[in-house]
């Protein structure tokens, strides 16, 4: 069953196939029109505005944090009674140094905090951060995929290997759109291989 949509799709493979070709557009928008740059990416509000532009289209819960719990094979993201405690703390958190980026980034996929579209709206929020504080963004296509995959599925527990990982990868072409793009096209690459599950569980008062 596909999630709900403004779209009215009910095939789950073809509203992925939808979902991609519009939210890859949106994201093009972002950086061609100068948008993303006006974002503010210190917090959770500039992860929600990059989510919205992208999937506003789409989905109604676009930009707006999730209200079902969610898990990716045996590993439960954030729950909905700590949600927003961890995204105020992921707020608090330092930005000054690719390591102390990186960590926010590890906290930032922790909380998962959107219903669809975490893993390529929070991509584009780290480079923003990364293009802000540092002048560099990550290079995705010299990010191996299985390996980007288990340094993120071990990092909430230790996160050296992913910085190692990323930090081979950063470049100073921060204008470049076929660099940013290639970054697009990895975080479809890589949400692909995510198979999430819905906990029906009620919201905790």
């Amino acid at each position: 069953m596909a999630l709900e949509n403004k779209l009215g799709i009910t095939d789950s493979a073809e509203l992925a196939r939808r979902e991609e070709k519009i939210s890859k557009i949106k994201a093009l928008e972002l950086f061609e029109t100068g948008l993303l740059d006006t974002f503010p990416v210190d917090n959770f509000e500039g992860l929600a505005m990059i989510h919205k532009y992208l999937f506003d289209e789409i989905y109604d819960f676009a930009g707006k944090v999730r209200t079902v719990n969610i898990a990716k094979g045996n590993f439960r993201f954030a729950p909905l009674m700590y949600l927003s405690v961890a995204l105020e703390n992921i707020a608090k958190m330092p930005q000054s140094t690719f390591d102390e980026i990186i960590e926010k980034y590890v906290e930032m996929n922790v909380a998962h905090p959107f219903r669809e579209g975490n893993g390529r709206s929070i991509r584009i929020w780290l480079d923003a951060i990364l293009k802000k504080e540092l002048g560099m963004v990550i290079d995705w296509s010299l990010v191996d995929r299985e390996d980007y995959l288990l340094a993120m599925e071990r990092s909430p527990i230790k996160d050296v290997e992913i910085k190692v990982l990323l930090k081979a990868a950063l470049t100073d072409k921060v204008n470049d759109r076929e660099v940013y793009m290639k970054g697009i096209d990895a975080s479809y690459y890589y949400e692909g291989y995510n198979v999430y599950k819905t906990e029906n569980i009620k919201n905790e008062e």
